[in-house]
């Protein structure tokens, strides 16, 4: 199949007025339809001028948008050109955290989504996950609560610990959606969990909850493990409130009654 084929297959004419808008809609059409996959070069400007019907400074200007947007690389030297680019999980959760941390969500939102994303985390982590990931899990939760519980504790630490564990169990869950969906809420704000850890009287609870899911999980009991997600997402909600001056105190009996030591 000659080069000239294998272009008239991916893109045609653009018609007078907004050109490059146009140029840029085909082009990323054929990124996000597979025709042109990660890795792969673009035909030359030249070769775009000709099949576009339209001249270098508008295939440059869509270039340009198309990289803007992240999804081409311009590459120097004799393989030089215009590349689909290959976005590696990490690409991915920044631009998520970044949108997260661009756009006002509410703490009551990104709590319920959360707690409603841990549930199915946590299920799957229980089914899919090998004895080690559980036990080492476990162990890290276990550091957690030790790291909280100093009379002065590291916060900073405890921080990076925690985020740690989110992680640590969404890849248990053997779903990559989840994986990275939890990378980039790590790196946007953790469900202001940090509110929990820096008030001495819900500390020791938050960090004593942590291990006791971590322990369900390692034991295969889903429904414990749940209750104490619940029990997690219970003391944040009241911890939150008494923040912003809306203490929940119809929470606290179940909170005093359902943390084990």
């Amino acid at each position: 199949m000659s080069e000239d084929k294998y272009i008239e297959k991916l893109f045609i004419p653009v018609s007078i007025g907004r050109v490059s808008e146009e140029v840029v809609l085909q082009i990323e059409a054929a990124i996000l339809d597979g025709r042109l996959k990660a890795g792969e070069r673009l035909p030359s400007e030249r070769e775009m001028q000709s099949q576009f019907g339209t001249g270098r400074g508008v295939i440059r200007e869509a270039i340009k948008i198309l990289k803007q947007k992240g999804l081409l690389e311009v590459r120097k030297g004799a393989k030089g050109g215009a590349y689909v680019r290959e976005l590696e999980v990490s690409n991915v959760s920044e631009s998520l955290a970044l949108f997260l941390k661009q756009h006002q969500v509410s703490p009551e939102t990104l709590i319920e989504f959360r707690e409603s994303m841990d549930r199915t985390i946590t299920t799957l982590a229980i089914a899919r996950s090998s004895v080690d990931e559980k036990e080492a899990l476990l162990k890290e939760a276990l550091r957690f609560k030790a790291t909280l519980l100093e009379p002065d504790p590291d916060l900073v630490a405890a921080a990076e610990i925690d985020r740690n564990l989110n992680i640590m169990l969404a890849r248990m869950a053997r779903n990559e959606l989840f994986e990275w969906v939890m990378h980039a809420l790590q790196m946007g704000f953790s469900s202001h969990d940090f509110a929990l850890y820096e008030d001495a009287s819900y500390r020791a609870k938050a960090a004593t909850n942590w291990s006791n899911t971590a322990r369900a999980i390692s034991e295969e009991e889903p429904m414990k493990a749940l209750s104490f997600i619940g029990l997690h997402y219970a003391l944040l909600r009241q911890c939150v409130d008494e923040m912003n001056g809306e203490a929940a105190s119809m929470v606290a009996p179940f909170l005093d009654d359902n943390i084990e030591e």
